[in-house]
């Protein structure tokens, strides 16, 4: 048996009434926005429908956010736009945004030696991408991030908005400026800013701790990649809600996305009972795979280094 598609519906499912009028004129008839499930001629039968309709489509409106809400996601960054490799999910290790063009590069690219026409190795002194001299100073970084704000540049301005709430870098702290901030980078699609929204209703940061806001943006932030974002929702789900299955389906996304700590979350499933031995092998092999997409000689070495500096 075929399933009926949302346009093959040709009546108002409150009054009968079809697409077409007696008198031969065309009524349009609309979807119901949560559902898709039924369509009508008019705002009042909508409203005399909803008693009837309220549990079916909440029940169906449910389904259509979860198949969105557990879709593999694009990924975060993207590529490196030197090296063109995956960028690592979590870039504040694996890569930086440069403010004076806007790009986020891989650690390896950042930190690979750079040679002059004659074969020497030279100080890099400069932007890997666009080779502009690096900033000299806290005052010319703000000048350029500004710079990028007033380009549209969602990243340049969702991090002014990070130092609006702590009070740092010459910024007096602000909440009120910081959300401001945060919202106008997500219009532009930053899955970050979603999180800090998501973060600051679910600390109390400037607003009323609202925890349904506060998942409501985190999802958001999930949806469009950010594997942080992802976590935090799978372990909201283990430990404020207790729904194990929610919290599994949650963390199996976010080891796609190279979320190591989602991977130790599926073990500790597993070990109590709430995972199976192939949720937890494939979670392994996902992230074996997120590690293949995001290797390479040169951020192994520019890893390597960092962790033989940072005991000194």
């Amino acid at each position: 048996m075929s399933s009926i598609s949302i346009n093959d519906i040709t009546s108002c499912a409150n009054c009968g009434k079809g697409s077409e009028g007696g008198d031969g004129v065309n009524i349009k008839l609309k979807s119901c926005t949560a559902c898709k499930l039924v369509k009508y001629c008019s705002r009042e039968c909508q409203i005399a429908h909803r008693p009837q309709h309220k549990k079916e489509c909440r029940r169906r409106a449910a389904e259509l956010h979860d198949e969105k809400l557990f879709n593999h996601p694009p990924p975060l960054f993207g590529d490196c736009p030197i090296c063109f490799l995956r960028m690592p999910t979590l870039h504040v290790s694996g890569g930086r945004y440069f403010e004076c063009c806007g790009k986020v590069i891989c650690s390896g690219c950042i930190h690979a030696p750079l040679y002059d026409d004659q074969g020497n190795e030279v100080d890099n002194k400069k932007c890997p991408f666009c080779r502009t001299l690096f900033p000299s100073s806290r005052e010319e970084i703000n000048q350029r991030y500004k710079k990028r704000m007033d380009a549209g540049d969602a990243i340049a301005i969702h991090d002014t908005g990070c130092w609006y709430k702590d009070g740092e870098y010459g910024f007096p702290q602000d909440h009120t400026k910081a959300l401001e901030l945060w919202h106008r980078a997500a219009e532009l699609g930053y899955a970050g800013a979603y999180c800090s929204i998501g973060y600051a209703y679910y600390n109390g940061n400037g607003v009323e701790v609202d925890k349904k806001r506060a998942k409501h943006y985190l999802e958001l932030a999930a949806m469009k990649g950010d594997s942080i974002a992802r976590n935090n929702l799978g372990n909201m789900e283990r430990r404020e809600y207790n729904n194990q299955e929610r919290a599994l389906k949650h963390y199996i996304v976010a080891v796609r996305g190279g979320h190591s700590d989602s991977l130790n979350e599926i073990k500790w499933l597993y070990s109590n009972g709430y995972a199976t031995k192939e949720d937890y092998t494939k979670a392994l092999k996902s992230y074996q795979a997120y590690l293949g997409e995001i290797k390479s000689v040169q951020r192994n070495k520019a890893a390597a280094a960092k962790e033989k500096y940072r005991y000194y």
